[in-house]
């Protein structure tokens, strides 16, 4: 090879990198203008929907069709408005005060529900219903749909004004006082809580316990026994690490940890620290070995001899299942039991939150978290916003600052406020291995160089779903029946979502729950079956799982163990440790 191809040949690798960082420079500048979305999926919906409508000409002619009559049933229908009579338009959200049966809002209300009617259909007409690009596009319309409502702004609104002139104006001042005051709370270091009556050991996360164990990843803490003899097997709780581990310990009445201790279970809780640009390279090794693994064996240790029931919820579900079938392909018997709540471990059908995860998505979010090597909460927060923007942006908007209404705060208002951090390699680690490519359910997933197999995870399972889960559907939770070989199988499906379903408390006379238990390894039903064959059971979901749990210990009650142990207590790296940053 002459020197001068050799140069080339060096000049070419060198600019690789360069090109690559620039690329992703460009990508974190663009990531500031769309929000974080990734326009090339956006703009590959829309040509795929413009091109797959170009071919059928019976579909655009049925468009134009629908079109001209929906047009001219919103003018006679303005026609008939414009002479004084009071008409209600079509019902829909937003649209049902009598303040809207009058014209001219009557005629916006009408115009409004029959133009989203119309683009909806117009959308699903160019779109295979199975296409992830259709998906993305019904996204992007509903965005516009929902921010189109005549229900969002003052002057189309009949209840704001009429509001407006019953109060001269003074529910604009209030408007405007909690704008400002979310504004000035938006701006770096000034994330104070709207729920600051919430404050966490005090209103929340009251639940009496120490730290017994840290290392540079969690915190493991301990509850204090509230019964004189408590289950002879510990419950170890795998929280997700994008939550703070008190969404299980919220206020007393609604305290899961609570519950549990009460009923003489001896209760451990994971609590993740929240990372910064320094774990930037912790991955989903990390999370197994310093996240669950360690938390195990602290808790054998100050409970020798006894077998753990180990909690996932969430993606701390999924993590726990992967942990649980590498300890079943090791021999390790030291799990009792395995429960999930709304935990996916088959991602192929995720929900709504496919439109969020595609290669060129999981590109701009690398690129967003390059520089500080962690996703901020509050990007993770939008993406949730997005999938109900109605009730969780526009409806709460109009409320806070045209109304002058701020909703009344709750516990679990307030734990949502109190956001965590992703590092970077693990959310790109968790987005493409196991959303993208789906490898733990196809069984090539590992972990170092151990390759996952679920089917290796034979002990006692209890699973619960709930119905309106938008981040976990309940048919995709359910399919971990046909991954993994457990000869004692129940699944729950509860009322709710994949919060406020959990976190229902003991008593919940707006609840309902279904479970249904195999017990063998085959049994299955698919889930509309499923469906039907489980008898639906008043109130909460807790009590049925706690009985399980009984059954599946010891019946022979013992004195409750001391909150931590010599040997435990002795590795709690604390001097090393910011300990802001498990808060």
């Amino acid at each position: 090879m002459s020197a001068k191809k050799s140069r080339n040949v060096k000049d070419s690798s060198d600019e690789a990198p360069v090109k690559k960082d620039l690329e992703r420079q460009l990508r974190a500048q663009l990531a500031a203008v769309t929000g974080g979305l990734a326009p090339e999926d956006y703009t590959d919906a829309w040509w795929n929907w413009y091109f797959h409508l170009t071919k059928q000409p019976d579909k655009q002619l049925s468009l134009v069709q629908s079109a001209f009559e929906k047009a001219l049933e919103t003018w006679q229908f303005a026609a008939r408005a414009a002479t004084g009579a009071a008409m209600p338009p079509e019902q829909a959200p937003g649209f049902a005060d009598p303040a809207w049966n009058v014209w001219p809002f009557n005629v916006y209300a009408k115009s409004y529900t029959t133009w989203a009617a119309w683009l909806q259909e117009a959308v699903a007409a160019g779109s295979e219903s199975t296409d992830s690009g259709a998906a993305r596009l019904r996204f992007a319309t509903q965005q516009a749909v929902e921010a189109a409502s005549p229900a969002n702004f003052l002057h189309t609104n009949p209840e704001l004004l009429n509001k407006t002139v019953a109060e001269s104006g003074q529910n604009l001042v209030r408007g405007l006082k909690n704008w400002l005051e979310d504004a000035e709370r938006a701006l770096p270091g000034r994330r104070t809580s709207k729920s600051a009556q919430f404050e966490v050991g005090k209103d929340v996360a009251v639940t009496p316990g120490k730290v017994v164990f840290r290392n540079r990843l969690i915190e493991v803490l301990q509850y204090a026994p509230q019964t004189d003899s408590v289950y002879a097997e510990p419950v170890l709780i795998t929280p997700a690490w994008i939550m703070k581990y008190y969404i299980l310990d919220l206020s007393p009445r609604n305290s899961l940890v609570r519950y549990l201790v009460e009923k003489g279970h001896t209760v451990f809780v994971i609590s993740w620290k929240n990372p910064t640009s320094a774990d930037r390279d912790l991955g989903m090794d990390d999370y197994v070995q310093l996240g669950f693994k360690d938390a195990l064996d602290v808790v054998k240790r100050i409970v020798p001899k006894r077998k753990v029931h180990a909690v996932g919820y969430c993606i701390g579900g999924t993590l726990l299942a992967i942990a649980a079938a590498l300890l079943g392909n090791e021999g390790d018997d030291r799990l009792a039991s395995v429960s999930l709540f709304a935990a996916l471990t088959d991602f192929s059908e995720p929900g709504e939150l496919s439109v969020f995860i595609s290669p060129n998505q999981l590109a701009m979010l690398e690129a967003v978290m390059s520089k500080s090597g962690v996703l901020e909460s509050e990007r993770m927060g939008a993406a949730f916003v997005m999938l109900r923007s109605r009730d969780l942006l526009w409806t709460p908007a109009v409320n806070t600052y045209l109304r002058g209404e701020r909703a009344k705060p709750n516990d679990l208002m307030a734990w949502n406020q109190d956001g965590t951090r992703m590092p970077l390699r693990m959310h790109s680690e968790y987005l493409d291995r196991l959303y993208l490519k789906n490898e733990l359910a196809q069984g090539q997933f590992s972990i170092g160089s151990q390759r996952v197999d679920l089917k290796s995870l034979r002990v006692p399972m209890f699973v619960v779903g709930t119905e309106t889960d938008h981040v976990a559907p309940w048919q995709s939770v359910y399919k971990v029946r046909e991954l993994t070989r457990s000869a004692d199988y129940t699944f729950c499906l509860t009322s709710g979502g994949h919060n406020a379903g959990i976190v229902s408390g003991p008593a919940h006379p707006k609840r309902r729950h279904r479970l249904l238990t195999w017990s063998n390894e085959t049994d299955s039903l698919a889930p509309a079956e499923w469906l039907k064959a489980a008898p639906v059971q008043p109130d909460s979901w807790w009590p049925s799982w706690q009985r399980w749990l009984a059954e599946h210990s010891d019946p022979q009650r013992r004195p409750a163990p001391q909150i931590g142990a010599k040997r435990a207590a002795a590795r709690i790296e604390i001097d090393d440790l910011a300990e802001e940053e498990y808060e």
